[in-house]
Order: structure tokens, then sequence, then C-alpha cells
């Protein structure tokens, strides 16, 4: 295992067990420059509250987002080869989005992988969090069997959407806790 996918594992194991926050997709777009740097912006679509038993979470785990993402350095910690540019929540479309653009010196700092300079680009779409699952890419995806997504060598714009979770009747939208928050 590289370093990076050690702290993105516990990172994931964090966030499931301790915290009741999941999102139903994310969108990647890799920007990458000739000589492996660039940079890379993640969309979290639609933040939700997993239901803990009966009780309403949906206060805390709002918190819990702002303290440790927005205003806290959980990113930084998940990508400590990369510099974080910018991380954000906002609405669209009347669901609780969240933003972070992140830029890169090397591939491998934001889990691309390159075996040589002739090879195709490669991202294990479960090198972050194994519940994502694909959903669409301007690359070939390897399937089950090898859940990895290609791209040509020449692509310099790489996009990849994974799903999460699917909102239904144990999930909790987040967007009137951001509504109160931005209000103060």
């Amino acid at each position: 295992m590289n370093k990076l996918t050690i702290p993105i594992l516990l990172f994931s194991l964090v966030i499931f067990f301790s915290s009741c926050l999941t999102i139903e997709k994310k969108e990647y777009t890799f920007e990458v420059k000739n000589d492996g740097s660039g940079s890379l912006r993640i969309k979290f679509i639609n933040i939700l509250s997993m239901k803990d038993d009966t009780a309403n979470v949906t206060k805390s785990d709002f918190m819990e987002l702002v303290s440790n993402y927005i205003e806290g350095k959980q990113m930084e910690e998940d990508y400590p080869d990369a510099i974080i540019k910018s991380k954000r929540i906002f609405e669209e479309r009347g669901i609780l989005c969240g933003e972070v653009i992140i830029n890169f010196k090397n591939l491998r700092s934001v889990g691309i992988y390159q075996y040589d300079e002739s090879s195709p680009l490669m991202f294990n779409v479960n090198s972050f969090i194994d519940s994502e699952a694909f959903v669409s890419s301007n690359g070939q995806y390897g399937g089950d069997i090898m859940p990895v997504v290609f791209w040509p060598k020449e692509f310099d714009r790489l996009k990849l959407t994974t799903s999460i979770t699917n909102p239904d009747e144990t999930t909790l939208s987040l967007i009137d806790e951001y509504r109160m928050w931005k209000m103060r």
C-alpha cells in the first residue's frame, strides 16, 4: 500500500463508524499537466445524515461537517502530499453539496497511478471509500473484477462520478441545518 492509501482508509473508517454523515454521489475532475502536476476538484453531491435509530442527528452531523471539513484540517490530512486550495459547502437545486479543490505536484498524491510514461492513467474506484460504486467516466471502467478507471495518457481532463448512498427513509438532508448556519 502506498502512503496515501492508509490515511484514506482510516479516514473512511472514521467517517462511516463514528459519524452518520454520508453523500449520494461524488464527482472527480482531474486537470493534468504534462509534468504530472495539476488540480483535482471533488464535488460532494447531496450531503446527508443517516438516522441513528429514531434520533435525528442532523444538527450534530452538520456541526461535524463544518468543524472537521470546512474549518478543520481533515481534507489536508486526507491529501498530505497535495495543497488544498479551497473547500466549501453550498446549496444547489435544494440539496447540500460540498467542493474541495486540490493542487498536486504528482499523480500519486491524488490516487492516480501510471506504470510508466507509455501506460494509461489509472484510478482505483475503491481506493478512497470502499462503498463507492462506479457511475460514469470519460475513461474506460474495468468492471467489478477490476474496479479501475483507465484513461489514455494523452487525456488532460479526467472525469469520474461515483455513488455512495441512495437517499431513502434512513437518510436525512442537511440542507435546513446549512440554511440556518448561513443566516448566522
